[in-house]
């Protein structure tokens, strides 16, 4: 066999194993994608049936959702989902998906859950890259320090006491990170002065069409 014929061949053989292994990889990235997918849904729904339990709305909080942008309060200037719990078409709660964007390690997601009143339902840490053993204390995995939020508001505590015990507030901060709990508390504050001014259009906003939410 002359040498250029065996180059050929080899070309043709390594072009192929290309293909098939670009379109192993192609199938694998589907197949992993829509698994993540559907666990990230699965945890999603799970914390916002926690903050919202089902017995008290009435409504698919999947269905209800909007997207709204405010980067000063919100804490990116990206839009953020809200969901919106309701009862026989009356607002229960608003669920944003704010952001803390001044982690110890990067920004933290959060689900701030609103009642009509004004007071929380709750918090949760959807997504962070806090130490662990120092600042992942702010999962409710880890620790019980985000209950600290239930039923709070904009009046109890008052504007100084929205803030962790080394600054002068009423919230814990963890031994040797205080970083963390400050970006969540402060979030949490800014996520309840836009609910406070947008409440009402919060509710009256049209639900984003389906391949939106689905994107």
């Amino acid at each position: 066999m002359s040498l250029a014929r065996h180059m050929t061949i080899s070309a043709v053989l390594l072009g192929l194993f290309a293909i098939v292994g670009t379109a192993m990889v192609a199938l694998i990235h589907d197949a992993t994608a829509e698994r993540i997918a559907a666990n990230h849904r699965a945890f999603l729904l799970k914390s916002l049936h926690i903050l919202v339990p089902p017995d008290q709305h009435d409504n698919d909080l999947f269905t209800d959702v909007i997207t709204v942008t405010n980067k000063e309060l919100l804490g990116t200037d990206k839009p953020v989902r809200v969901y919106r719990a309701r009862h026989e078409e009356n607002p229960v709660a608003a669920i944003i998906n704010a952001v803390a964007p001044d982690g110890y390690s990067g920004s933290i997601e959060l689900l701030v859950a609103i009642r009509y009143d004004g007071t929380l339902a709750g918090v949760r840490v959807v997504k962070h890259k806090e130490t662990p053993g120092l600042g992942d204390g702010i999962d409710a995995s880890r620790s019980d320090w985000i209950l600290a939020f239930n039923d709070r508001s904009l009046a109890v505590p008052e504007k100084k006491g929205w803030a962790v015990k080394r600054d002068g507030g009423i919230f814990d901060q963890f031994t040797g990170a205080t970083i963390s709990p400050r970006a969540i508390v402060n979030a949490v504050y800014r996520s309840l002065l836009y609910f406070d001014t947008h409440k009402d259009e919060l509710f009256e906003m049209p639900a984003m069409p389906t391949e939106e939410k689905a994107s």
